[in-house]
């Protein structure tokens, strides 16, 4: 729907930031990775996925295409909703992710708040090969 949003930043804590676009805010939910990049700019542009749902329309930001592709790509492992591929990029960086699987490591995956041995290695299994 939307590839990006580009504005200023007007209000940011770590995983929550609003983006003014020519006078429209929007609320736009973020990893920690992502709050790291824009936590001292003033004006920036994210790569957003929004998730429609039953009750609510859900925007998430991130500063890169990499960490965006690997949020959608997180999502589509069965168990890993939104919150929990948020919860993934707070703790590793794609790069970190991609590493812990190639090398079927479990334990660095079971580190993050929320996933547990069955859910990491669901994650290894499906996205083996998948990360770049």
């Amino acid at each position: 729907m939307y590839a990006f949003l580009e504005g200023e930043l007007s209000y940011k804590s770590p995983s929550l930031l609003y983006l003014s676009v020519n006078g429209v805010g929007y609320e736009v939910n973020i990893t920690l990775q992502t709050y790291g990049r824009v936590q001292d700019l003033e004006r920036c542009r994210l790569y957003t996925h929004v998730q429609v749902r039953e009750d609510a329309w859900v925007l998430y930001g991130f500063a890169d295409e990499t960490e965006r592709t690997t949020f959608r790509q997180l999502l589509s492992i069965n168990g890993v909703g939104a919150a929990t591929a948020r919860i993934i990029l707070s703790s590793l960086t794609p790069e970190e992710l991609e590493r812990a699987i190639a090398h079927e490591d479990a334990r660095t995956l079971e580190r993050v708040k929320g996933i547990g041995a069955k859910t990491a290695q669901r994650i290894i299994l499906e996205l083996k090969g998948k990360l770049h």
